[in-house]
């Protein structure tokens, strides 16, 4: 499976060969390597490193909790990345969802709106958190199910209109993302 990341070099590829077969033995020093991940594969392939991971070693959910709570930002993030294909349960893995979109680390915003939060988080969080990628400038496109989910969501409008209404006020632009997510709502 390393080669699923493209540009891996050759040792950092039979580093993730020799991970890999580790976790998916259960070998407990499978949570060294996901932390160590990021220095073996570089950080530019260490959040694909640690979902294959993840994947592999296929961990129980206090096992997941345990390794977001204790994890570096990037730990966190490979996390989050890896709900979905982890079929995480919801009781589980929405608070890890939720404690995201709660840091004011972007990248751990944007890796918390993927499929997984597409499909576990309610309506009411689901908004906020397209919020939350408006105020912190974190791009739209990132959200997993964005057309679906805003299609006819006049909630969500209303909370769009208010906000750029603020924006407009205080004599700031009102961002494209904004206006591409109220057209979007406005679709049925």
């Amino acid at each position: 499976m390393p080669e699923e990341i493209a540009g891996l070099g050759t040792e950092a590829r039979r580093w993730l060969t020799a991970a890999l077969a580790s976790a998916a033995a259960q070998d407990p020093a499978w949570e060294l390597r996901f932390a160590e991940a990021g220095r073996r594969c570089g950080t530019g392939h260490a959040d694909q490193a640690r979902v294959l991971l993840l994947a592999a070693a296929r961990p129980d959910a206090a096992t997941v909790t345990l390794l977001y709570r204790q994890g570096t930002a990037a730990e966190r993030r490979a996390v989050l990345l890896a709900l979905e294909r982890l079929d995480t349960e919801p009781a589980h893995g929405v608070p890890l969802v939720e404690d995201a979109l709660r840091a004011n680390d972007t990248r751990l915003v944007a890796a918390a709106l993927g499929p997984y939060a597409a499909r576990h988080l309610d309506a009411h969080q689901w908004r906020h958190a397209v919020l939350k990628c408006l105020f912190t400038g974190v791009p739209v496109a990132v959200v997993a199910g964005l057309a679906t989910r805003a299609r006819g969501d006049a909630e969500l409008a209303r909370m769009l209109h208010a906000h750029a209404a603020e924006r407009t006020a205080a004599h700031r632009e009102v961002p494209a993302d904004l206006r591409h997510v109220l057209a979007l709502t406005e679709e049925l």
